[in-house]
This record gives C-alpha cells, structure tokens and sequence, in this order.
C-alpha cells in the first residue's frame, strides 16, 4: 500500500476515536467543562497531561534542536522536565486545595480584586495565544507534506477536529481524548526510534544504544562517530556545544522551568483530580509519561543527525549527486523545508560549515565553493527520519499521526485555558457575575469557538512573532503568572498592589527585550546567535529572558508591596489555609 493512503488510513482511525471519544464525554455541566468534574484519577490525569504539555515542539521540534545543537539542546530537556517537579512540589497541591477552576481566579480572590483577575487573563491570553499558534501551524504543516493536501485545508481539518472534542466535551472530553492522543503519540515517536536504535547500533533501546558501539563493525562509539563526522566538515562537535555560555544555558533552563510550571493550561490539569494530594501524584505520573518521550529524544536528535550527514557526506572530501539524490530528499524539497543549491556547477551536493575559517582550507583543496544545503529546517528532523532510514510506510504514518496527536492535544489545553478565562473569568468574574450555570456552559462552547476561530486566523496568517511562538510563551508564563502564583501562595505581606505592579514590569520587560531583538530572535541559523549574543544584556539570548523577567517581576513586587498597605486579614488567613500540609485533617479530602 503507498503511503498517502496509508497515511490517510491511520490518521483518519485515530481522529475517528477521538471524535468517538467526544461524543462518549460531552460535558454536561460547568464543573464538567472546566475541571472533567474533578474526577479523573492521578495515573490517568498524568498521561492527559503529558499529552497536554507534549505539544508539537515537544513531537516534533525537540529532537531537531538537540541534532543541531548538541549538548547545547540539552536546556529543553532538563527545562520542560524540570519544571514538572516545580509544579508537584510548589504549586499544583496548593491550587486544588483552593478548589477553583482557572489560574486568573485564584489570582483574583487571592489578591482581592477584579483587576488583578483581569491583569492575569490578559497575561494568559499573551502566552497562550502565542503557544497555540505553534500547534496550529503544525497541524497544517504535517498535512501538507504527508497527505498532500494544502497547508490551510489540512489548519482546517485539524481545526474541525479540535472544534468537536473540545466544544461538546470541555475538559472532559479533551482529557479522555488526550490520553488517547497520549497512547498514539508515545507509540509513534518510540517505535521508530527502535528500529533506527536497532539498524545503527544493534541495540533495541535508543536510550541504550545512544552510548553504544556502531552496528557496522568500526568498534566506535555512536557519539564518537557522529563528533568526527562534524568536526570532519567543520561543525562543532555534538558532544561539547555549549549553547552559547554556561550562564545563558543556566538562564534558559530556569527558564524553561519556571515558563512550565507557570503555563495555565499545565496547571489547570491539576484542578481535575478527586483529591489533594492526588495533585501531586498526577504531577508525578505526568512526569514518568513525559519521561518515555523525553528519554528517546536525545538519541532520535543524534541518530537523525548521523543518517542525514552520511546520506548526503558519505566520506570527508566526498559528497552525494543531486541526480541521484534519495526520494525522502525529493519529498522534503517540495516542502521548501529543504533547499539545495550547487554552489560549484559540480552537480554533487556539498554539505558543511563554511563559516568555520579553520575549514575553510580543506573546503578549498576538494574544490567546494560553499555549503551548498542552504536550508536544512530542524523540524523535518522526526518527521523524514523514517523515510532517511527506509523504514515500512506504516512507520512513517504512525509518524505522521503521532505528530499531530501532539499538536492537537496541546492545542485543546491552550484553547481551553482561553476561553475558560473568558467565559468563567471575564463574564462571570467579571461583568455578569448572577449568570445561569446553563447560560455560563453555553458561554463558555462559545468562547472556545471562537478561540478556535482566532487560532486558525493566526496559524492561517501568523505574525512575525510566530517562529519564536513557543520560547515567547515560556517567556511570558515565566515572567508573569508564575511569580504572581508563587507569592500569592507562599508569601502572607504580599498585596494586590505589589503582584499587579511585578506582573506588569515582568511581562512587559520580556516583550520590550523580546521585540528589541526580533530581527536576530527570529533568525534560526546558530551563526547569528554566535555574533549578536555580545548585544545581549549579559550575553542573554531573547529565548532565555523570561527568568530574567520573573526576576524584575518578584523584586517590583516585594518593593512595592513594603511601600503599600497589607493585605486584609482574611486574605492573610486564606493563604495560612492554602498552606496546611496535605493529610493534615480532612485537608485530604479537598
């Protein structure tokens, strides 16, 4: 069977059980629309919040910046897992002992008053506007190349997809289809792995065969073979490239953290669980979910990284014929995700860095004129890492669905924080608080299609910012919500002047230091990072700001609030609450 319609056939079995899912879970109440009835238990709660959280960027993304980064990739590792054990330790616990149903209202009751509520909405509606753009481009991205369609017929579909599951069944429904979206995501992102662990190293277990021997007798190691191909053409080594600086690395991580546990979409996963401390289990369970994929995504980077190098670099002073050039190439030319240019008229593809000047001699003496692959998109890296390594066409559809089991996963999350901050914060909260819990449901369907409708505009249309969508987000959650959660819990002399004031300096730092620098920002290749960071406050590439503007948002608002009144008595008395050890009394049972 060719592989456009096994393609069709696979992805289309899977949005089929997720439309059967839906239909199976339609929310029947607010509680059932916003928090799945606070219902679900732990284990299954953290595989739909591993599914939440493992967006496109994760799928996808990931594993392409690790095999163009190396070690320096590894910040998104020890970042977005990082931060889960922020969330089980620090917050998630706290917030479902309050017992609401959206971040922008524990913020408001916390710092008592409309406007710090409407503040956290809008701070949401940034970060999350800006993470679902990511999803949504993904969607029509993986259609367009796989199954041929074009890019905004295959944004609609998956929009029409998201529409269903989400409108009829809130968080109840997108929770039992993202456990679904998490079972065909981890099965398509490991089976390929294996083969490929398998073909290069002889070793089934990719987290294994990464620190193993080649499969093709050398006796060399994986990481050593893979160190001498690059730095035979002039590219860093895989083992030893720092991303720019040990300190910008460490600023990314926190980063990266802090930007996780503070994404509302993450947290409000946390609402849906019976119990307190079933919020810290799910947490728990969430991060083993999180592990299968993110243990595998080293040696998919690496091994992809090695496949693509010898398919087109055989040999030092070697280099394939464009004629003669494999079909997956062919495939992606299409794209335009994959560019060739034959710099020398030899018709033979040179692939190397002719920016490093201690190449630069060798590169002369085969008679190559420059790189010749003017553009290798990192995200193609998971995606044509099957066909590079000719596996079965059911492989690569698996692939194919697993990638927008992912995007679409993240996506329903997102739009849901969205339009629950909407519906419950802005119209309940807000201006028509005496509002029937029918006419809220009803709100709140709308709202999420219309949250649906924006993000297909902006995945149709994406602003400029849209290349940096996922590190912005981060950046933004880190700088705003995530202090504002954390003093709101652990800090009693914190008042609503000071978190309002913290919030507004953060959030708008970020962004000023973000846009200041969007002409280099945006710019994927890894040169312009090297030759711009000096510009850079600190040597702080924009991705990583957002720690830096958590920090300007904490120290704001621990001035401002030594300078203003303290906050009321019983708001001094809810956070005493807030804080009772889970287990102490009926606390538990919350």
């Amino acid at each position: 069977m060719d592989l456009q319609t096994l393609t069709y056939i696979v992805v289309g079995a899977t949005f089929a059980l997720y439309i059967g899912i839906a239909i199976w879970a339609r929310a029947k109440s607010t509680s059932d629309f916003y928090v799945a009835g606070k219902g679900i238990p732990p284990v299954l709660n953290g595989m739909a919040t591993a599914a939440d959280w493992m967006s496109a960027a994760s799928f996808i993304s990931m594993a392409g910046l690790i095999a163009f980064y190396g070690y320096g990739g590894s910040v998104f590792l020890m970042g977005w897992t990082g931060g889960y054990v922020l969330l089980a330790m620090l917050l998630a616990p706290y917030l479902r002992k309050y017992g609401k149903f959206t971040v922008p209202e524990f913020i408001g009751d916390r710092y008592y008053g409309k406007s710090a509520r409407i503040l956290a909405v809008i701070c949401l509606i940034i970060a999350s506007i800006t993470y679902v753009i990511g999803q949504m481009k993904g969607i029509g991205v993986a259609f367009s190349r796989f199954l041929e369609t074009e890019y905004d017929t295959g944004l609609y579909i998956g929009m029409g997809i998201v529409f269903i599951y989400a409108v009829m069944g809130g968080m109840k429904g997108i929770t039992y289809t993202q456990i679904a979206q998490y079972c065909v995501l981890i099965f398509a992102y490991t089976v390929p792995a294996v083969f490929i662990s398998l073909n290069l190293t002889g070793n089934p277990a990719p987290q294994l065969g990464l620190g193993s021997t080649m499969a093709d007798g050398s006796g060399m190691f994986l990481l050593d073979k893979l160190d001498e191909t690059l730095k035979g053409l002039g590219f860093a080594e895989y083992t030893t490239n720092a991303r720019l600086s040990t300190f910008n690395m460490f600023v990314y991580t926190m980063s990266l953290m802090i930007g996780t546990a503070g994404l509302p979409h993450v947290i409000m996963r946390f609402f849906t669980v019976p119990r307190v401390r079933d919020a810290r289990a799910s947490a728990g369970w969430a991060l083993v979910f999180i592990a299968l994929l993110y243990t595998v995504a080293p040696a998919v980077g690496a091994m992809a990284r090695m496949n693509i190098m010898d398919t087109i670099q055989p040999a030092p002073g070697e280099s394939l014929s464009y004629a003669e050039r494999p079909q997956w190439f062919k495939n992606w030319e299409k794209t335009g995700l994959l560019k060739f240019e034959d710099k020398n008229g030899d018709g033979r593809i040179q692939y190397y860095n002719d920016k490093n000047p201690d190449f630069a001699a060798t590169a002369e003496s085969y008679g190559w004129k420059g790189n010749e692959m003017v553009k290798v998109d990192r995200d193609i890296m998971v995606l044509a890492n099957p066909e590079i390594a000719k596996l079965p066409n059911w492989v690569v559809a698996l692939v194919v669905a697993g990638g927008l089991a992912a995007a679409l996963s993240t996506a329903a999350g997102l739009l849901l924080a969205i339009s629950s901050s909407i519906s419950h914060d802005l119209l309940k909260g807000v201006f028509t608080p005496n509002i029937s819990e029918k006419s809220e449901l009803m709100a709140s369907r709308v709202a999420m299609a219309g949250a649906i409708a924006a993000a297909g505009y902006l995945g149709l249309h994406p602003p400029d910012f849209a290349a940096g969508t996922v590190a912005l987000a981060f950046g933004l959650a880190a700088s705003s919500i995530f202090p504002a959660l954390m003093m709101g819990i652990f800090s009693k002399r914190m008042n609503k002047q000071g978190a309002m004031a913290g919030m507004l300096v953060g959030i708008g730092i970020t962004l000023f230091y973000v846009f200041q620098h969007k002409g280099i920002f945006f710019i994927a290749e890894w040169k312009y990072l090297q030759s711009w960071g000096s510009n850079w406050f600190l040597g702080i590439e924009p991705n990583a700001f957002g720690a830096i503007g958590a920090v300007f948002n904490f120290a704001v608002a621990f001035l401002v609030s030594r300078v203003t009144a303290p906050p009321p008595e019983h708001i001094r008395h809810m956070v005493e609450d807030i804080r009772v050890p889970a287990g102490a009394g009926d606390a538990t049972g919350h």
